[in-house]
């Protein structure tokens, strides 16, 4: 079907924007009426499935079609037409113009969603679900995958593929019995798994699970394997949310409580009664009450049903996959990009926390900064930051959130820009009023604690950096667990201290500690699994281990290019560590050809003067030395030195140590009259930066 690009001479596809295990989601255009539609297309199943199973799921994409047809409410995704064409099965939909909450987690880099679009969020999906129940429908698959939150704010329920119909229950009958996946472990209600019947509070107990999530960043019941998932639906109460984040509004703690109960009856009578409470809640004024007990009366050795042995867990919110790859599966938790890429003095993306995104204020500097900041423009992103601080300090307060928040981008802003000692003074102070405001166990307090932490290591103070990032993990994992992905990357940020001190067999096994419960938690395909094992090959190069270090890039490079694609800059940095150790195995030819590769990838996607690129020309630089061809080193040292001169300026280590390399080959060409008087110039230079200021 793709190969015509036309389905019934009406719908053309035109792009691909959407893949799962059994269709697609492509945008299309409707030729009759000229509008743009989107149109899900179940795969052909060949004979080697049951057939059984072909049958049922051809049902419950037909079931689908006509269960959203007959919705007719904004919070819903409208469907406009369904059929079959060459033997597949089609559904044609309005075009979303927005992201799902998988999504949306995804491109807050994994931190929860702020307050006020969690409660909104809440408040409009009560709203649909409660039409939607009203017509008799129960979703059964409710999950952040399948509600969308537009460019304008609505927010709609999607995929009722599994959706029971309450004049339809044979036929719902029949589409569970077969095992087909019923929902997803880690939105599943109790009575579901239990395999009773349910009914629309199924729906309000998977509404809780998502909003827990979007709320926290991690799930209620966030074990490793499916068994403990449903098993924790089933016995055990969740944390309170405000656990994970005090800032959230009691009310929104009770009311996800309350959603999260293990039997129905002691949940909201049905979704209209929890938009009230949302409502009277977003006023200021106290809903009533609903009980906070759970029965967890469910005796433990009861078995769960049979489909539940051979389920996966499925995937959390949190996505493993890259934006614009097609549908986000499993995001992390509360981090973003936490490991830097410091393989043989490589720059990597900065790794300290960000703060909850800044709302727009005082001209709208807050939001300005964050844009500017994700640009790489640090210098004005840390102007728009500081103006940010100071507006809010003015009508806010200086020891509002908001006004933290704008000090504490100034000082991330500031470790950018390697102005370390400055960012050190903004995080000391900030800690100083968190402990004092928040105390020192409070999320913002430690996250503030680990950027400190981050700061000393680039001070050159590795061992409080250590001994600051080993005490913020000790809190983390007390607070939010061992494996939550805030405790792990503090764990890295103290494993880069440990390897800063020498101290490289511990940092090994650290990184090796890190990767494995990431790659348990997240994915093996993760971008932060992926960060863990770049820096584990670290390790094993500063151990000597260079055939063990090889053997991990090599894997690494495979699958970078085979998730990212071979000129994304994390690949180019995996065939970095490649290539480097190549030299330390003395295959120099193989290493120099790597180095040149990469140079000249880098050059052309991030630019000459680019830190990436200009550390891969050093890397060319050293592979022809090694390999006796001096006169095309001294080339590759001086364009190093000129791009970290225009970059750095003359005076800056780095453009000193560029010139030292062109000086040592001066001497091996035996030009020796120049290399003396480049090193003068380099003494000099040394000289005036240590003299103290007039």
């Amino acid at each position: 079907m793709a190969d015509t690009r036309l389905i019934q001479s009406r719908y053309r596809l035109l792009e691909l924007i959407g893949r799962g295990g059994m269709g697609e989601v492509w945008r299309a255009r409707d030729e009759s009426l000229g509008r743009q539609v989107a149109v899900k297309c179940l795969k052909p199943l060949g004979p080697q499935h049951d057939q059984a199973f072909t049958r049922v799921l051809r049902e419950r994409f037909r079931r689908e079609a006509r269960v959203a047809a007959s919705l007719q409410h904004r919070g819903v995704t409208v469907v406009h037409d369904f059929g079959e064409h060459d033997g597949v099965l089609y559904l044609v939909m309005e075009l979303l113009d927005g992201q799902n909450l998988s999504q949306l987690l995804e491109e807050n880099e994994q931190h929860p969603l702020p307050v006020d679009h969690v409660v909104d969020i809440a408040e409009q999906v009560a709203d649909a679900l409660g039409y939607t129940h009203r017509q008799g429908i129960v979703h059964r698959d409710l999950k952040p995958a399948n509600i969308m939150r537009l460019t304008d704010g609505t927010v709609k329920i999607c995929d009722f593929g599994i959706a029971r119909l309450g004049r339809d229950i044979g036929m719902s009958s029949r589409l569970t019995t077969t095992g087909i996946a019923m929902g997803t472990p880690h939105y599943m209600s109790p009575e579901q798994i239990s395999g009773k019947e349910v009914d629309h509070r199924s729906d309000l107990y998977s509404l809780g699970c998502v909003l827990y999530e979007i709320a926290t960043g991690v799930p209620p019941f966030d074990q490793e394997d499916a068994w403990g998932v449903l098993v924790g639906h089933r016995d055990t109460p969740p944390r309170p949310p405000r656990t994970h984040r005090a800032e959230l509004p009691r009310f929104l703690d009770r009311v996800v409580l309350d959603l999260l109960a293990k039997t129905p009856d002691e949940r909201p009578a049905d979704a209209g009664d929890l938009r009230r409470r949302i409502v009277l809640g977003r006023s200021g004024e106290q809903p009533v009450p609903g009980p906070l007990t759970f029965d967890t009366g469910v005796a433990r050795e009861a078995a769960l049903p049979a489909w539940t042995r051979t389920m996966t867990p499925g995937r959390r919110a949190a996505s493993p996959a890259r934006r614009g790859a097609g549908p986000l599966g499993p995001e992390a938790g509360l981090t973003g990009r936490w490991t830097a890429a410091r393989a043989h003095g490589e720059p990597g993306p900065v790794t300290t926390e960000p703060t909850t995104e800044p709302e727009e204020g005082e001209g709208g500097t807050g939001a300005v900064g964050v844009a500017l900041g994700r640009t790489g423009r640090a210098e004005e992103a840390l102007r728009a930051f500081g103006q940010a601080a100071a507006g809010r300090a003015r009508t806010l307060g200086p020891d509002h959130p908001e006004t933290l928040a704008a000090r504490e981008e100034t000082a991330n802003a500031l470790g950018q820009l390697g102005r370390h000692t400055e960012a050190h003074q903004v995080y000391e102070a900030l800690l100083a009023v968190h402990e004092r405001t928040l105390g020192p166990d409070h999320p913002d307090t430690l996250r503030c604690r680990h950027n400190l932490a981050y700061n000393l290591g680039r001070l050159g103070r590795p061992e409080e950096a250590w001994r600051a990032a080993r005490e913020v993990a000790e809190a983390r994992a007390r607070l939010l667990g061992p494996l939550h992905p805030d405790t792990l990357a503090t764990r890295c940020e103290a494993a880069h201290a440990l390897g800063a001190l020498g101290r490289h067999a511990e940092a090994l096994e650290t990184y090796q500690d890190v990767a494995h419960a990431r790659a348990s938690a997240l994915g093996d395909d993760h971008p932060d699994t992926f960060a863990a094992r770049y820096e584990t090959g670290i390790s094993l190069g500063r151990l000597g281990r260079h055939a063990e270090a090889l053997e991990l890039y090599r894997s690494l490079v495979e699958d970078r290019t085979r998730t990212a694609g071979a000129a994304d800059p994390e690949t180019l940095r995996a065939r970095h560590g490649l290539g480097v150790n190549l030299g330390r195995m003395g295959r120099w030819e193989e290493a120099l050809s790597q180095a040149r590769q990469v140079c000249a990838l880098r050059e052309r996607t991030l630019g000459p003067d680019h830190p990436d690129t200009v550390v891969s020309r050093r890397e060319v630089a050293v592979g022809l030395g090694w390999l006796g061809r001096w006169d095309d080193a001294l080339v590759a040292y001086r364009q190093v030195a000129e791009a970290h001169s225009r970059a750095l300026g003359p005076g800056h280590p780095r453009t000193l140590a560029a010139r030292n390399d062109e000086a040592h080959c001066l001497e091996r060409l035996g030009r020796s009259p120049e290399a003396a008087e480049l090193h003068r110039s380099l003494a000099a230079h040394r000289a005036r930066n240590a003299a103290p200021p007039g």
